[in-house]
């Protein structure tokens, strides 16, 4: 099964309007599977949390980690289990923090990597100079209430150029919810996982395998078989997408070298894309512009 996961959250244990009682109903009654709670520079909601779902028993699975805000730009941990200190960060160097918490066992992610900076929000935009990107495990490629052009589009094509040019990162996308704000035909996170799984161990899985994808509604899944290479498309129910019928679904699949776009349903030979190792597969509804994107699919490697 696909699971829905809402991967960017804040609570009133930071700058956030809505209380961990209030994000972890707010979830639930939006269906989603999992999600992860990331407020600025603490973990103080950790132990909250745990408590509400060991407690009372809410549907859910909690992913717990957090968002570094520093004055260069912010960065999401998830499965970050204890506080790793920032303070002496350096924004040359910034894989010494990004090493530092995966050996806690966390992983690491740029957030909102052209988000608005400085002088409308300093610290938003990511201005950090990344050398080994072996250190980042993924990229939060869509921030939902973030302009789409001007700085969700830019980090989709960062992550893109960077995974085409054979770098191992997965991609996530968030809502950075710092209230009760609506999620419907938003973008959530989706994984492969089994109905009773351990979300922190299939995120891992996951990310570190770059079989994220981010979606509005369905899934788009690529096969790669004698030459052909094939997609199915999963329905998730995620509240507030409903496809247009008589829109068709357009499959659109970029490698280095090659962008080629067919209809949903209709076969790809490999040899359209000479001998490019990886190929990026999007979901369009009616045609490729960026506001009819449904859904990014897991990297695909021949």
């Amino acid at each position: 099964m696909y699971k829905r996961l809402e991967l960017h959250n804040h609570t009133t244990e930071s700058d956030a309007s809505i209380t961990c009682r209030e994000l972890v109903e707010y979830m639930v009654s939006d269906h989603a599977d999992a999600f992860a709670i990331t407020d600025h520079n603490t973990i103080s909601g950790h132990r909250k949390i745990r408590k509400l779902l060991a407690g009372e028993h809410f549907p859910i699975q909690c992913i717990y980690g957090m968002e570094y805000t520093t004055y260069y730009g912010h960065i999401l941990c998830l499965n970050l289990e204890e506080y790793v200190p920032w303070e002496d960060i350096n924004i040359h160097h910034p894989e010494l923090l990004f090493q530092a918490a995966r050996a806690k066992g966390a992983l690491v992610g740029i957030a909102h990597p052209y988000s608005f900076g400085h002088p409308f929000a300093r610290g938003c935009r990511f201005d950090m100079k990344v050398t080994d990107y072996s250190c980042v495990d993924f990229i939060e490629i869509f921030n939902n209430p973030e302009p789409l052009h001007e700085v969700n589009e830019r980090g989709l094509q960062l992550w893109e150029d960077l995974v085409l040019s054979g770098e191992k990162l997965a991609m996530t996308c968030g809502m950075d919810l710092h209230g009760k704000w609506s999620m419907a035909n938003q973008y959530a996170t989706f994984i492969e996982g089994e109905p009773e799984g351990d979300i922190s161990r299939e995120l891992t899985e996951a990310i570190k395998n770059q079989k994220t994808c981010i979606s509005r509604g369905p899934v788009l899944s690529g096969n790669i078989s004698e030459g052909k290479l094939t997609f199915a498309l999963t329905e998730t129910g995620k509240p507030g997408y409903q496809h247009d019928s008589r829109l068709p679904y357009l499959v659109s699949v970029r490698s280095a070298g090659h962008t080629v776009t067919k209809p949903l349903g209709e076969t790809f030979l490999m040899e359209e894309f000479d001998q490019d190792p990886v190929l990026i597969p999007k979901l369009f509804e009616g045609d490729t512009s960026l506001e009819n994107l449904i859904c990014v699919g897991s990297a695909l490697c021949q």
